[in-house]
């Protein structure tokens, strides 16, 4: 017997009962989902097309999707200007090609980008090269794959079963998007792999495969779970933009929509122009990246003397870049100038400006900290000689600190940069903090009591359609990966227990302040460098709980971060939330695993990892001198003696980032028709400046000018240019290099440095001023 689905009517906003099939599903999702019934024709009539024309009042002016705009959802303008307000409810989602599709995609991304993550030269092959690939892949699908139904007992002996069919109809856009979100799911390489990796390669103390098992699954799960709880608050607002969505739902609706609308006319089409500019982007990127990479990085100024020190320290581009021109999109993205919102962009100038040509010259050349004994513009650590400090040579076999060593070399030192940044960054988690509790604590407090939005926007009540996630589902989830947690950090001797307690408080808490300020400004304020700083005090000498600790703190936020955009993505796109939910809940845990294995692999495989030929392991190398600095060293030992200077910074930067917010807040709610007043964003100028190093400073300054020109000129005198092409544009741009980047490495022989023999010389100094990253003296560390 068939099995009887109820499907929402939302024009009557009452149950029918349809006598349909279920098809074009999998048994992952409840049955009253929506999108269940495939068998409904794939373009719906104009009866059934679920748009806002029924949900909203028909004022206001044109929208460029073709529907009239309702004054009370024009909150936010690039939203209005690039989703579309329109939804079709029988659209298939939820499909057997989606998770085939999905599931290949996501295991393939999450080998690939764990392999060139162990080696010198990474490579990441990201969701939009998914989603650029799994295209025509989608549509060779449905022309092959049968239209006949399945039927599938409910259990062995059952008269009901479960009825599905293979292929329900063209590739929609709703199966493309959720494919491109489980990729995205397992872009990012599962942080617990540092702790793993550091474990084996570095401090040869190898855990069993279950406790690595365990780490990765609790330490990817917890933030899922975060996610989800905190949607009212970080997905359903409509002032909660999340820019680089923006990009993504441009770039899908690019791909799919091949008809113009009636005012764009006459217009070239997005299909087109996308591919315009990604081919172009495409070819350019092997002039920078291959052929001559001096384009990245002309440094016209130094030219004039290239003998002169300062000079070179002021204008190359490993020094302040003063002047730097960068050609190459690679670098000049590194703030994603076309999606940044002007006034968070605005915000980063200051700090930029501020921090680049004012602080760091001032410290530098007065020589505050002996900051001269080092390059004006370098995250090192380093000796009291200016040479590099080699971790490995204070620290004993069990890994604990040889305090005799360690007295004779003495603490390590950094250069002045290094010192603001530290200080920047401790600014601003705490300002982070402060500002959400100020700007958004009462909006924070009314939606975490009530299920439903206050005054919901159009996109909010076509979502209304389907069935949302009960919160228990995610409760459960969250509840489930912490008693795991518990057994793996125990039983395996990770960390304490009440350190986990204390770690998971520390990544829940800060993450619906960092959201907020990402959601708004697209700038992520960075704390795990906090994390470290904590553990190393309260627990010195224990650089595996120190690791652990950070993974939990810092990486809980971190995937909640990821997964509640992927769920603002499927907001914009009008994805069923259940399928969403399992899409990415299946995909973590693929991905996760996929990671795990092929790093297992490469250690079982490769003894000498991390340690010579290509597999280097520079993110996990990175990762150990940082947890050996706080986890064996401690923060104690390292501001005990010249170094005290260091603890400045940490108090000094909480207690500034906590106190900056308040006046302006102030004085935005005693004054407000002082429009700059609210424009002032601390956690986005502060958070913005503390990734310097490792990014330098002529990436800001030429990704502000790019910035200043799309999110400026051309949003206010081409808007119509700017609110069809825009984020398009940002789309194209980054899918070109990044499939140009792999074509590089795998086709023309990609080497240490990237260029081609006769420009070999080029590629040690691309910028030709080998001065800038040199002490004042002229020395060269060692």
């Amino acid at each position: 017997m068939d099995v009887e689905l109820t499907q929402f009517d939302s024009r009557s906003a009452l149950p029918t009962q349809t006598a349909a099939r279920a098809s074009a599903t999998l048994a992952f999702t409840s049955s009253s989902q929506s999108d269940l019934d495939s068998s409904l024709p794939y373009l719906a009539s104009a009866a059934q097309r679920h748009d806002e024309k029924r949900l909203a009042p028909q004022i206001g002016r044109r929208h460029p999707f073709g529907s009239t705009e309702n004054k009370t959802d024009t909150i936010v303008e690039e939203v209005r200007v690039t989703v579309s307000r329109k939804d079709d409810t029988s659209m298939p989602s939820n499909t057997f090609r989606m998770w085939f599709l999905g599931l290949v995609f996501t295991a393939a991304v999450a080998f690939c980008n764990q392999f060139f993550y162990m080696q010198r030269n990474q490579v990441v092959v990201g969701p939009m090269i998914v989603a650029l690939i799994s295209l025509p892949l989608g549509h060779f699908l449905a022309r092959i794959l049968p239209t006949h139904r399945i039927r599938i007992p409910l259990f062995p002996g059952s008269q009901r079963y479960f009825s599905f069919t293979l292929n329900p109809g063209p590739f929609s856009i709703k199966e493309h998007v959720l494919i491109g979100v489980m990729a995205a799911c397992s872009t990012n390489t599962a942080f617990a792999i540092n702790v793993i990796v550091m474990e084996g390669a570095f401090y040869n103390n190898r855990k069993p495969f279950m406790a690595d098992v365990l780490l990765v699954l609790t330490t990817q799960m917890t933030g899922f779970a975060l996610a989800g709880a905190c949607k009212r608050i970080l997905v359903w607002p409509l002032k909660m933009v999340w820019p680089t969505t923006l990009v993504e739902a441009s770039f899908f609706w690019g791909l799919h929509k091949h008809k113009d609308d009636a005012e764009d006319a006459g217009r070239m089409s997005k299909m087109k122009y996308f591919c315009l500019v990604f081919l172009g982007s495409f070819i350019w990127y092997w002039f920078p990246g291959y052929l001559y990479p001096t384009l990245g990085t002309i440094s016209w100024i130094c030219w004039i003397k290239p003998d002169n020190l300062i000079l070179s320290q002021l204008t190359g581009s490993t020094g302040l870049g003063l002047g730097t021109i960068s050609l190459d999109w690679s670098f000049t993205h590194y703030i994603q100038p076309l999606v940044t919102p002007w006034f968070s962009q605005v915000n980063t100038l200051i700090g930029f400006l501020l921090m680049a040509y004012v602080l760091v010259p001032l410290t530098y050349y007065t020589n505050f900290m002996d900051a001269k004994a080092y390059p004006i513009a370098s995250a090192g650590l380093y000796d009291d000689m200016g040479n590099y400090y080699n971790i490995p040579d204070i620290m004993n076999e069990d890994r604990t600190l040889n305090e005799e060593i360690y007295n004779k070399l003495g603490p390590p030192r950094v250069s002045s940069f290094y010192y603001l940044a530290f200080l920047l960054g401790f600014a601003a988690v705490s300002s982070t903090i402060v500002h959400a509790i100020l700007y958004h604590g009462k909006d924070i407090f009314t939606r975490l009591k009530s299920s439903v939005m206050e005054r919901e926007d159009v996109h909010m009540r076509l979502m209304r359609a389907y069935p949302e996630v009960p919160d228990l589902w995610y409760q459960g989830l969250f509840v489930i990966t912490v008693v795991l947690s518990f057994i793996t950090c125990i039983h395996y001797d990770y960390m304490p227990w009440w350190a986990l307690i204390f770690a998971l408080f520390i990544g829940t808490a800060t993450f619906v302040p960092i959201a907020l300020v990402k959601a708004v400004t697209n700038q992520q304020p960075v704390f795990n460098q906090t994390t470290e700083y904590i553990m190393g005090l309260i627990r010195p000498g224990s650089p595996i709980a120190n690791a652990t600790f950070q993974t939990y703190s810092y990486n809980t936020s971190f995937q909640a971060m990821t997964v509640t955009a992927g769920l603002k993505l499927g907001h914009y796109m009008k994805i069923p939330p259940h399928t969403m939910f399992f899409a990415q809940l299946v995909a973590t845990i693929v991905g996760s695993m996929v990671n795990l294995g092929t790093v297992t692999w490469l250690m079982n495989t490769r003894p000498d990892i991390c340690h010579k030929d290509q597999f280097y392991c520079v993110p996990a190398r990175t990762f150990y001198h940082s947890n050996a600095l706080w986890g064996v060293i401690g923060p104690s030992q390292v501001f005990n003696t010249i170094q005290d200077l260091w603890l400045d910074p940490v108090q000094r930067g909480l207690v500034m980032g906590a106190l900056l917010p308040i006046p302006f807040w102030a004085a935005s709610r005693r004054f407000p028709n002082v429009t700059w007043l609210r424009h002032v964003h601390w956690p986005a100028l502060l958070s913005a400046t503390s990734r310097m190093p490792p990014a330098l400073p002529y990436m800001y300054a030429n990704g502000l000018l790019i910035g200043f020109i799309f999110a400026y000129v051309l949003r206010k005198y081409q808007f119509r240019w700017w609110s069809r092409y825009n984020y398009l544009t940002s789309a194209a741009l980054d899918a070109g290099v990044a499939v140009a980047g792999i074509a590089v490495y795998i086709f023309a022989g990609y080497k240490d440095g990237g260029a081609v023999e006769w420009w070999a010389e080029a590629v040690k100094n691309a910028d030709h001023c080998p001065l800038a990253e040199k002490n004042y003296s002229g020395y060269s560390a060692r």
